[in-house]
């Protein structure tokens, strides 16, 4: 991108928008002005020449002229002839002819000059024309201007939140300019460097730093300003900066682990490693998030300890890539021996959600070492003698051991031991060899410490007695070591007597006689104070010659002899001369702690530069003597260091028995010395002290720790304590030895002892070593502080349980930690009465330094409250156990509550579902209490069938819950899921209930139910909810089709359950080896096609299949060959039975034909079925379907149709058997019922009721009509159906059942089965035996037949019951729901008895597409009670059709005419042009359909006619007949025949009583009907049979122009009337104002008026001829009505009164008949507001309103004497 600054009128560059690169660095050029430059040195081709587009003056100055060159390269291959147009501003100039040319290959130069004369853009252009075209070359100068070329966009990498992430662009300019520019962003972006400048030409980069703080999506646009100044920067460029940022996630894992539950927590366990030894372990960062992680290490804020750690990490800190991991190494080197390291890392990550804590644990293991002996037995030596002996020093750690005995092995003892100090390596051994030199007769003993590092050091005893030949005392034993332990643990001076040792059973002598102790027996009463020294006490009185202030005051006994001081030190020789030189000397002091006589006899050296004077002497009791410790070096400038040892025993030991010898006593003084002369230079000594800091366990108790001081040199090292920089130091802190000298290699174990204050620096105190008895020193930091032991609890110091239901238990961990150095022991003590509400698991432990325990705490409320328990922790320091204990309180809080669970839903209705399938649900359970519930599930099933054949309590239940047991956390939801399998059709309940569990795991708590839940499994039903007919059956009414197909039956049968046997095969399958299947159902039912003449249209019938249920069901009506398995050819029989050959004929000319034959219904959805039956064949055709409804029902449907020949009369009836409406016995006036007959052959039929039958009825009935038909002979037209007449009259309270035969004409005859039922009225007492009949609710189409366009809104019309000579009007509506056909429709009133009682108003109309239009029925009842059953037909023709017939019809007649008008000179040769023109339909011969491709083809049908002979013939090809018929029907014109009308059936059913019934039966409904005295009669066709005319009843009142205009005017007055206010107040006032004219009683009105009875027209029988009635009163020629009783009628001038009454009630009930009616239009057009504001009038004022009012009665009353004047 080029962002460029051309002129001060436009600072900010307004090129093209800012587009984001895909490629995050896409650099563009765009320039500020209107014109976008492109490279200059681009070439382009024109005309054959090639050149440059574009000149560009760039770096121009006024006044001067710039010269460019145009080279133009002819690359043709031939010669180029151009003529020049120069530019035409005086700014560019050339020198090239106007006319030039260039030969192929070559080149011409043309030079340019610009002259500017002012600093602006310049624009010009130089043409080339030549014979093939033209072409420009632009001249552009450019004023220079400040330009930088940026990235368009900058895409950051991927950058973790609270990181940084950083990417460099390059910022260029490209101007000739020298350019400032400064930079404007906002965080998380930075860029730097911030401005600068640019030279021409000059790069520099930029960096974009990204530093998002949250996980987000960044995108901002950073602006950089640039211009000639810094201050003046103008232009402005953009760069559109995108970076994401992520949450980081680190992951700490051990490798050597595979537990996934650690990974959270990770531990590196270290074990035990050796003290002062390395092990190392590693652990992995790993980073899953795709962003680089930057991580540090760290321990814990309060997890520093004093005195530095025992882990080390080499990785403090570091960054992971994404997926990647960092290793990370510990290094675990232990110090103290026998203690428990504990430490955490905490892994941080900036910006990460996480945090991750690894542990390290570990523990020191020290040397574990022992001695083979513990006692060296030299035995008898004679003096100047030598004995050795050996012995083992063991370790049996893994841990190598460094020893060093404590014993000079120079000659200054008796005894020695070699090697004196050395290292045991792991599970190793040292053989110590150990040599006895006595050089006096007396017994010796030493107790000789062994020091090991990290340990407590082990004693040896070295006994022996040396004899001279004057002396020879008593052999000292190791008996004689337990004898004097025994004394000396009962503090005794001298042992007792054998004897009474023996008797005390405190000793016993083994098998070599040595005297050693029994078993531990219970001390006596003057032992019990007695403490046993430890081997670090015995060690520093030892080395304190037994003067130690710390052991004596603890210590019950003191000691038997003791010496002071236990060192000596000898800095200097101070002469210069040896020989002159007195040596120095020192003093110790040797004292007699015991009640007798000592000796004391000093180990004497020869050539020793120490020596002791005297070197013996005797000590009386509880006396002291001193001895001169001399110095006398024999060489200068040496070191000299030694162990003096002294032996002290009894005077008079030798007196002594053997077994009661005392052993002697040693102590040793241990001296240093050196012989520099003064000015001479000690040996710089070379040493390592390890480890340089000791510390102390932090309780104030003697303590003890060791020390190695290492001779690293060549040259002997000696050292001593230097207390004079700390002199408080020597009283607290005590080292032994505290001066000794150390020989090249060798090294010396230091102990260091003291008790640790509080007051102690934490940093400890530093103890110096002199060396070499000079200026060197060694420095040992000495940490002695004493700690309190400190705990801290988790939560300070609180644990709060969330509420817990009554008896169920909440746990939850809880941390307890040891902050301090000591390892310490806790105990956790609750209440006893608290004790049964909370519990904690474990109740003990021990904590280590650092470390940390987890309790479990149990919280179990007993009652609703909140609980406030105070348990303390007792802890103390492990090493002194009953001592330093301390306690802590935790407060826990609890709150107990009642817990109960309930579902979201209380009832959860699952709908249906298949039965033998599952379905998994989930219960939404609920807890709204504040505590968590564990429940226990139960569920109980319930069938809510009220027809159950088998125990409820046996079915097994069909709701299984997955999880029975649970817990929900208070105030949430747990979904339950659960599987229902239901085994049977039936209506369930569950009933789900819980009970709370305890604790334990029982219940506590009665079940309550939870919720309920409903299911009703089915099997897949469909339902047939409309049919129609369609050709041969298409005048056929929906009643008549219902009942040719049994569709009652069939629903009843889809509705039920089915057979077990009809689930043999759940789905569609094929499954039979027959052509005829086995049948695995008892459901049959018979599709009636009805009958229809041979070769007319087939018969085609349409069923809606509705799917009432919630699933899908898949349906298929399977012909025989679909559930045929297909064989191999070489298992075919090739024999076949009639039947089947019967079904092959039916299958291959597709007789029976069903579209489609299988589907899917979804839940809800409709489905049209099409049955077709052709009629090819005569005779009647029988088939067998099996209806399959997967997994449901299996119905065996017979499919039949009857083909009649044209010339055979037949009729044919929907059912044999006919069931007459009930009627009650002794009804006067038994209702008319109507029987249909339907003519399904091409001629008219006449019939005729067989009498005979109905006569031999009346006969045994005492001559009681039971049965009587109205018309017992009558003819019915082809297609056409009659309605026979019945009156059906009962005796007797029982079911009658009559078959009687109705004759054909030439045909045979058909035998009708009628059913009807007799009502005892005083057995039903006051039950309205009518008002239970239930009328079918009318339905509405909502899925179109195929081809229908016009709707009707009902398709049937049930007026109920209705008295007679009432009049009832039903508002219907025609849709056209077509959107481009109009379409006119006829309401067809065919018989006379429509014409009598149905009329529709509009008879006829059109409808343009989407209109409707409003038909108002009205229908009007007879006189006589009837059961109507009337089928209203509506013919809808498309006016497309008919435009085409009457245009065809057009041609046709012209063409007609024409023949008529012209003729034609015929000649033989003239070939016939001129079509025949026939005005009759001819019947057509058949052409037979082809048969589908089979295996094997059946016989030949039988034809039809003599002329269809070859139909159904093996051959396909048309016979010579076949083609000369078609040819000869080529030449045939036939009349154009009418469209064919789609029929619209309409169905109107009704049943009218007497009136005397109907107000019996219904009281409620009578006053309800309007009943005009427009009687009609019904009548009966005209017979052969003489017939009577019944009495005629008043005239009627017909239609005329009179009864319009007083329609229309009585209209306008009502409706002026009622706009009247006035008006309306009279009504307020009228039933205020009296009475002033009564009319006179004329005695009950019309609407009153019963007529006593109504006698049934008489029915024609064989012996009486049947009366004629004649459909309407016609005027004043009417005669009275004489019923049974002989009573008179009303006489006609009555019957006329009565008419004149009521003329203003007919009128009346017209005009709100028409009020209606408009306001179901407007509504139905969406026109009628009832929300609307009335219409408000204006009207003029009272008085003239008033003279209004006169003046129109006036004008009224005029009007109103004109007609009668006239």
């Amino acid at each position: 991108m080029l962002a460029e600054a051309r002129a001060p009128a436009d600072p900010l560059s307004s090129g093209a928008p800012w587009r984001t690169s895909t490629a995050g660095k896409d650099i563009k050029r765009q320039r500020d002005g209107k014109h976008q430059r492109q490279a200059s040195s681009r070439q382009s081709c024109s005309l054959g020449l090639e050149m440059r587009p574009e000149l560009v003056w760039e770096d121009w100055d006024l006044r001067r002229e710039f010269t460019k060159t145009l080279v133009l390269k002819n690359i043709h291959s031939k010669l180029q002839k151009l003529h020049v147009r120069p530019p035409v501003s005086k700014f560019f100039t050339t020198s090239i002819p106007q006319t030039v040319v260039i030969s192929p290959g070559t080149s011409l130069s043309v030079p340019i000059t610009f002259r500017p004369l002012q600093r602006c853009e310049y624009e010009d252009s130089i043409e080339f024309q030549s014979k093939d075209g033209s072409f420009q070359v632009c001249l552009h100068a450019t004023i220079p201007c400040h330009a930088l070329e940026v990235p368009d966009s900058v895409l950051l990498p991927l950058c973790a939140v609270q990181h940084s992430a950083h990417t460099t662009f390059l910022l260029r300019n490209v101007s000739k300019l020298q350019t400032h520019f400064q930079w404007e962003c906002n965080a998380p972006f930075k860029l730097s460097p911030e401005q600068g400048l640019l030279k021409p030409g000059q790069e520099c980069d930029i960096m974009v730093v990204f530093k998002p703080q949250e996980a987000l999506v960044y995108q901002q646009q950073a602006y950089c300003r640039f211009g000639e100044e810094e201050d003046k920067a103008e232009s402005c460029c953009t760069v559109l900066l995108q970076g994401l940022g992520k949450y980081p996630f680190l992951q700490l894992r051990n490798p050597a682990t595979k537990d996934e539950k650690e990974q959270s927590g990770p531990v590196l366990q270290f074990g035990s490693v050796a003290v002062g030894q390395s092990l190392q372990k590693h652990f992995d960062i790993l980073n899953p998030s795709p962003v680089t992680a930057s991580f540090s290490l760290s321990r814990l804020s309060d997890d520093v300890p004093v005195l530095g750690s025992e882990f080390s990490c080499d990785v403090s800190r570091g960054k992971v890539a994404p997926g990647g991991s960092v290793r990370a190494t510990v290094t675990y080197t232990p110090a103290v021996v026998d203690t428990v390291s504990v430490e955490y890392l905490a892994l941080k990550c900036r910006g990460a959600l996480n945090k991750s804590q690894l542990t390290l644990t570990g523990n020191c293991e020290g040397p574990k070492v022992s001695l083979s002996s513990s006692v060296v037995d030299f035995g008898c030596v004679e003096e100047g003698g030598a004995v050795v002996q050996t012995l083992e020093l063991l370790n049996s750690s893994p841990v190598e051991a460094i020893y060093q005995l404590d014993l000079d092995c120079s000659g200054h003892s008796v005894f020695s031991i070699q090697p004196a100090s050395g290292t045991v390596r792991p599970h190793s051994h040292t053989t110590l060899k150990a040599v006895y030199r006595p050089t006096q007769p007396i017994a010796h003993h030493r107790r000789m410490a062994c020091l090991i590092l990290h340990r407590d050091p082990m004693f040896l005893d070295l006994i022996g007695t040396c004899h001279s030949e004057l002396q020879k005392p008593a052999i000292l034993k190791p008996e004689h070591l337990v004898l004097y332990k025994l004394s000396w643990s009962r503090r005794m001076d001298i042992p007792v007597s054998h004897h009474a040792i023996k008797q005390e059973h405190n000793a016993q002598l083994d098998k070599q006689g040595v005297l050693c102790p029994l078993e531990e027996s219970p001390q006596r009463p003057d032992s019990v104070g007695t403490v046993s020294r430890t081997s670090m006490e015995e060690y520093y009185q030892s080395c304190f010659g037994f003067m130690d202030p710390l052991s004596c005051s603890s210590s019950s006994s003191s000691p038997h002899v003791s010496v002071v001081p236990s060192e000596l030190l000898f800095n200097h020789k101070m002469s210069s001369s040896l020989s002159t030189a007195s040596p120095s000397s020192q003093s110790v002091s040797i004292t007699n702690h015991t009640r007798g006589k000592l000796s004391l006899v000093w180990t004497a050296v020869q050539d020793s530069p120490f020596s002791v004077s005297p070197s013996s002497c005797d000590l009386a009791p509880l006396k002291s003597t001193s001895f001169r410790v001399n110095y006398d070096p024999k060489q200068l400038n040496t070191l000299h260091a030694v162990q003096l040892e002294c032996f002290a025993y009894y005077k008079d030991s030798h007196q002594m028995e053997e077994p009661l010898l005392c052993p002697p006593w040693c102590v040793t003084v241990r001296v240093i010395g050196n012989s520099f002369q003064p000015g001479k230079e000690h040996f710089i000594p070379c040493c390592s002290l390890k480890p340089p800091r000791v510390v102390f366990p932090a309780l104030s108790i003697l303590s003890y720790r060791t020390a190695l001081l290492q001779n690293c040199g060549d040259l002997p090292l000696t050292f001593c304590l230097d207390h004079s920089l700390n002199p408080a130091l020597a009283e607290s802190l005590s080292v032994v030895p505290g001066c000794g000298l150390i020989q090249p290699g060798n090294h010396q174990i230091l102990t260091l002892r003291t008790s640790p204050t509080e007051d102690g620096p934490k940093q400890g105190f530093s103890l110096h070593l002199q060396l070499n008895a000079a200026k060197h020193t060694k420095e040992l930091t000495v940490v002695s502080v004493v700690e309190k032991p400190s705990v801290s609890l988790e939560g300070d110091g609180s644990l709060y349980f969330h509420p817990t239901a009554l008896g169920s238990r909440t746990q939850r961990s809880h941390h307890i930690r040891n902050l301090s150095r000591v390892p310490l022991r806790f105990h956790w003590s609750i209440p006893e009465p608290d004790q049964g509400l909370i519990s904690v698991e474990p109740d003990a432990g021990e904590l280590h330094p650092n470390d940390s325990s987890v309790q479990i705490w149990s919280f179990s409320p007993l009652a609703e409250e909140t609980y406030t328990l105070k348990p303390t922790v007792t802890f103390w320091p492990i090493q002194t156990p009953g001592c330093n204990m301390s306690q802590l309180t935790l407060k826990v809080v609890g709150m107990g509550s009642k817990g109960f669970i309930e579902a979201e839903k209380t009832v959860l209705d699952v709908g249906e579902i298949l039965v033998g399938s599952y379905r998994s649900i989930e219960v939404p359970l609920v807890n709204k209490s504040p505590c968590p519930v564990s429940f226990c599930l139960s569920v109980q099933q319930t069938l809510l069938d009220e027809d159950l054949i088998y125990d409820p309590a046996s079915v097994p239940s069909a709701l299984k819950l997955d999880c029975e047991r649970g817990t929900i956390a208070s105030r949430s939801k747990l979904l339950v899921r659960s599987t229902l399998r239901p085994r049977g059709r039936a209506q369930y309940l569950w009933t789900i209930s819980y009970q709370t569990l305890n604790a334990s795991g029982f219940v506590s708590s009665p079940p309550q139910t939870v919720c309920e839940v409903r299911a009703k499994s089915v099997f897949p039903v469909l339902k047939v909810i409309d049919a129609c007919g369609g050709g041969s059956a298409g005048r056929l009414s929906k009643l008549h089709l219902w009942k040719l197909f049994s569709l009652d039956s069939l629903n009843k049968q889809l509705l039920s359950n089915p057979a077990p046997t009809e689930l043999t095969y759940r789905t569609t399958t094929r499954h039979s080896l027959r052509s005829c299947p086995s049948i695995f159902t008892h459901a049959m039912l018979d599709f009636n096609f009805s009958a229809a003449p041979l070769n007319s249209d087939p018969s085609t019938f349409v069923l809606i299949f509705h799917n009432p249920c919630s699933i899908p069901v898949d349906w298929a009506f399977l012909f025989p060959e679909d559930q045929e398995i297909e064989l191999e050819y070489w298992a075919e029989t090739g024999e076949f039975s009639s039947t089947e050959l019967y079904q092959m004929k039916v299958q291959d000319n597709q007789l029976f034909s069903i579209s489609p034959r299988s589907g899917t219904l979804l839940p809800g959805q409709q489905r049209a079925v099409h049955f077709s039956y052709s009629h090819e064949f005569a005779g009647t055709d029988r088939f067998p379907v099996v209806f399959k409804l997967s997994y449901g029902r299996e119905i065996l449907v017979n499919f039949q149709g009857v083909t009649v020949e044209r010339n055979r009369p037949c009729l044919h009836l929907a059912s044999k058997r006919r069931v007459f409406t009930s009627v009650t016995i002794g009804d006067r006036a038994p209702p008319r019922q109507v029987h249909e007959l339907h003519n399904g052959g091409a001629v008219p039929v006449q019939y005729e009721v067989d009498s005979t039958v109905l006569s031999q009825l009346q006969e045994d009935n005492f001559n009681h009509p039971v049965l009587c038909c109205l018309n017992p002979q009558g003819e019915v037209l082809p297609g056409k159906t009659a309605m026979l007449e019945w009156i059906f009259s009962p005796l007797e309270a029982k079911m009658y059942h009559m078959d009687v035969p109705i004759r054909v004409q030439d045909g045979e005859s058909i035998l009708q089965r009628f059913e009807g039922c007799g009502l005892n009225p005083a057995a039903l007492g006051s039950k309205n035996f009518l008002s239970d009949t239930k009328s079918s609710e009318p339905y509405l189409q909502r899925l179109p037949f195929p081809g229908q366009v016009v709707f009707l809104s009902e398709d049937s019309v049930c007026l109920g019951h209705i008295p007679v000579n009432s009049q009832s009007s039903r508002i219907l509506f025609l849709t056209n729901v077509s959107h481009t056909d109009t379409v006119h429709y006829t309401w067809v009133k065919s018989e006379q008895f429509f014409v009598q009682v149905v009329q529709i108003h509009p008879e006829r109309g059109s409808l343009c597409p989407g209109e409707s239009a409003l038909c108002v029925l009205n229908f009007t009842s007879t006189d006589y009670p009837t059961c109507y059953q009337l089928d209203v037909i509506c013919q809808v023709i498309r006016e497309a059709a008919l435009n085409r017939y009457h245009d065809a019809l057009q041609r046709w007649e012209e063409e007609k005419q024409r023949q008529q008008d012209e003729f034609t000179i015929t000649d033989k040769h003239l070939t016939e042009g001129q079509r025949v023109l026939i005005d009759e339909e001819l019947v057509a011969t058949p052409v037979r359909k082809g048969p589908p491709l089979r295996k094997y083809k059946t016989l030949p049908p039988i034809s039809a006619s003599s002329s269809s002979e070859t139909v159904g013939t093996l051959c396909t090809k048309l016979t010579r007949a076949e083609r000369r018929a078609l040819r000869e029907a080529a030449k045939v014109w036939r009349r154009p025949e009418p469209p064919q009308p789609a029929l619209l059936h309409l169905g109107v059913t009704a049943h009218s009583h007497g009136l005397l019934e109907y107000h019996t039966q219904f009281p409620d409904q009578f006053n309800k009907h309007y009943r005009s005295l427009q009687s009609v009669r019904f009548q009966q066709p005209e017979t052969t049979s003489s017939s009577t005319s019944l009495p005629a009843g008043p005239p009627s009142l017909t239609q005329s122009p009179e009864r319009d205009i007083v329609t229309h005017v009585l209209t306008s007055m009502l409706r002026s009337i009622l706009d009247d206010p006035n008006f309306t107040e009279s009504l307020i006032n009228l039933p205020f104002k009296p009475i002033t004219y009564r009319f006179p009683d004329t005695g009950p009105s019309h609407c009153s008026s019963i007529p006593s009875s109504l006698a049934p027209p008489p029915c024609p029988t064989s012996s009486h001829p049947a009366p004629q009635p004649q459909s309407m009163s016609s005027g004043r020629e009417q005669h009275n009505t004489v019923d049974k009783a002989g009573t008179a009628g009303r006489s006609e001038k009555t019957q006329n009164t009565l008419h004149t009454e009521h003329v203003a009630a007919d009128m009346c009930e017209d005009v709100l008949l028409n009020a209606i009616q408009n306001l179901m239009m407007e509504a139905f057009r969406g026109e009628l507001d009832l929300t609307a504001h009335p219409r408000s009038v204006i009207l003029p004022p009272a008085s003239s309103r008033r003279r209004t009012s006169k003046a129109t009665a006036e004008v009224e009353r005029e009007i109103t004497k004109e007609p009668a004047g006239t």
